[in-house]
């Protein structure tokens, strides 16, 4: 019965109250569609960009001057241009509010608590703004930050935004390289770090890795250190050009803050792409793309109000801290929890859930997965009244997770797997609150997402796996990538595989109810005897096995084919004998197909990922193979490579 009934329905008010409902009226009385349900509304935000984008805009009360133009060379990709004539500031929409309401609260995993109200996030944002243009910070110039999950980084953020500069972050627990990798290559004027961070119950002080990153960063004119271990001061003194912030910002005083208003393709962030195939790629997104796609995602899709308690776990290094703070456009507060999710227990982000009321809990599969093998239940343990929606990402959902969500976290929630990526700093495909949940499906392509599912020949299927592909331009497409200027890096990313349309790289499938299945990625697809198997497909029945907590699989070159190999990361006190291989071999035959067994199965003490907490299936394949790996720097536990090197068993 699990596939034909789904695991969740929206209730009647529930639809009614739903920001989407709303705005499909709107869309009708506009423009004299009978829009009565999603596909229906679907259908016209992408055959009609032109009506859909500007009341995106309009329902959204963006701020700015929209201009007369709505989408120029509306038929290239890339080329495209939306907005062509209007004028706005990223940050002057996030800062719309005010008052003495949360805007911010702030969890560290050392029991820190603080909140930052509206006014007090305007006020300090007023001083970081002061204290840029004091150090010549000017529209284009770059700011970069390796900081914690913290209100500082937002408003940093902020304050670099209101200036037209462009904002580039990663995580502290990067190394000297990993860092180097990504702000090296974008010349940042300011660098932005803390005295230190708390992860796993231990605080690590990061001012001799500060030293050298600042050393080959000769572009950087000033480094300002963030008090979070309460040594700022110290950590200064031993960093070259650095001052603590708090000392940084004592010469000025609050004042009105002014925002810059610029293009709509203003840059605004660059992110970086996570592989390990080479150096990360600058990934270079504007202004009004994420401005305008971020609110369309989370008014609509996510269902956010003015006042909602909005969390994603996630840290700077990863696009979701970028997705998180465009909450602040909403009216919403951002719940921001910076160290493990798993010190001391598995209950920390559900108590954080409960004591703020959160109403939006974002998180990852592998979360999920890992609660789910430590035996909690939070619907027993928590008051979870407050949540509505319960969104998962990073990898995809596995089946048996969907059903752990609504049996142990909470049954009445709005369970919204979503996908896209740093690429799109979104999504294209994501929850639709207007539709059932089912289980292992994400419920359907975002709006104004031209998303489709093609063979190799680039014809489009109903049925069957293929390449997820968008066919029409969106504004969140990178305005292009940093240092290349011709765009054929940017060019090569994204459009080679199919002439002007978007090729994002995952292996995906259409179901029965028109939601999605992604399989994996496609350059990690297996091809054992040449049919092509996701991933994802053994992952979702391997880990439902309570001897195996995590897994990864490559395809081997062997003897002019493929063969499937799947290393295994077993539970405590737990051996691989013939027995454990047996029913691994039983579960894959019986819950994917007999062409998804694998060949070998080993054991591994641990699996690489990368530091947004993917696993990293290409760099496993290139151990195996005797490859190099180019970016190490990417990973979270570059060590782990080593356990799959040489090894007897995939000898023979």
């Amino acid at each position: 019965m699990e596939h034909t009934v789904p695991l969740w329905t929206p209730g009647t008010d529930e639809i009614e109250r739903a920001p989407m409902t709303a705005f499909m009226k709107e869309a009708a009385r506009r423009t004299g569609r009978p829009l009565t349900d999603y596909w229906e509304l679907h259908r016209w935000s992408v055959d009609c960009r032109e009506e859909f984008w500007p009341l995106v805009w309009d329902f959204c009360g963006i701020v700015g001057e929209r201009g007369g133009r709505v989408l120029i060379d509306g038929d290239r990709m890339p080329g495209a241009a939306f907005f062509p004539d209007a004028r706005l500031n990223f940050a002057e929409n996030l800062l719309r509010k005010t008052g003495a309401g949360d805007a911010i609260v702030f969890r560290g995993e050392d029991k820190v608590e603080r909140r930052l109200s509206w006014d007090e996030l305007r006020e300090l944002v007023s001083r970081l703004q002061q204290l840029f243009r004091a150090e010549g910070v000017k529209p284009g110039d770059r700011i970069a930050a390796m900081m914690p999950n913290m209100p500082e980084t937002v408003a940093a953020m902020l304050a670099a935004a209101s200036l037209g500069a462009i904002w580039s972050s990663c995580s502290p627990d990067f190394g000297v390289q990993g860092v180097l990798d990504r702000f090296g290559q974008i010349e940042p004027v300011l660098f932005i770090a803390p005295d230190g961070y708390w992860y796993g119950g231990k605080a690590f002080k990061v001012e001799e890795k500060a030293c050298e990153i600042v050393a080959a960063l000769p572009s950087v004119r000033k480094v300002l250190i963030v008090d979070y271990l309460g040594r700022a001061r110290e950590a200064a003194f031993r960093v070259r050009k650095a001052v603590a912030l708090e000392d940084a910002l004592s010469p000025f005083a609050t004042a009105p803050l002014a925002f810059e208003r610029l293009p709509f393709t203003h840059p605004l962030y660059i992110l970086f792409s996570s592989g390990t195939t080479g150096v990360p790629k600058c990934i270079v997104h504007s202004a009004g793309g994420t401005l305008i796609q971020h609110l369309k995602e989370h008014r609509l899709h996510a269902g956010v109000k003015d006042g909602d308690r909005f969390f994603y776990f996630t840290t700077c290094g990863w696009m979701m801290w970028n997705w998180l703070v465009s909450g602040l456009a909403s009216g919403a507060t951002l719940l921001l929890y910076d160290g493990s999710p798993f010190h001391p227990d598995g209950n920390m982000l559900f108590d954080f859930a409960e004591a703020e009321r959160m109403t939006y809990f974002g998180t990852s599969a592998k979360f999920i997965d890992a609660v789910r093998k430590a035996g909690l239940e939070p619907a027993k343990t928590h008051d979870l009244s407050s949540v509505r929606v319960i969104s998962s990402t990073g990898s995809p959902l596995a089946p048996e997770n969907f059903h752990f969500v609504y049996r142990s976290i909470k049954e009445d929630v709005h369970l919204a797997s979503i996908s896209g990526g740093t690429d799109i700093v979104s999504c294209f495909v994501l929850g639709v609150p207007l539709l059932p949940v089912w289980i292992g499906e994400i419920q359907g392509p975002g709006l104004g997402m031209a998303v489709e599912v093609w063979d190799d020949e680039g014809r489009p299927m109903r049925n069957g796996k293929g390449e997820l592909v968008c066919t029409g331009a969106f504004p969140s497409m990178p305005i292009g990538f940093w240092n290349d200027p011709s765009g054929e890096k940017y060019r090569s990313a994204y459009f080679d595989r199919f002439e002007n349309t978007w090729c994002h790289g995952d292996f995906a499938e259409w179901t029965e109810h028109r939601g999605i299945i992604i399989h994996g990625r496609s350059d990690a697809t297996l091809n054992p005897g040449g049919v092509r198997i996701g991933t994802a497909e053994i992952y979702n029945q391997v880990e439902q096995l309570p001897e195996i907590l995590e897994a990864i699989c490559i395809g081997q070159e062997w003897e002019g084919d493929v063969r499937v190999v799947l290393f295994v990361r077993l539970a405590e006190g737990i051996a691989l004998d013939e027995a454990l291989r047996k029913k691994v071999r039983d579960r894959i035959r019986t819950g994917a197909s007999p062409r998804h067994v694998p060949a070998k199965i080993i054991a591994v003490a641990d699996i690489p990922r990368t530091k947004s907490g993917k696993i990293t299936e290409l760099a496993v394949r290139d151990v195996v193979h005797g490859r190099e790996v180019k970016n190490k720097e990417a990973l979270a536990n570059p060590d782990a490579l080593e356990l799959f090197r040489e090894l007897e068993e995939l000898k023979s």
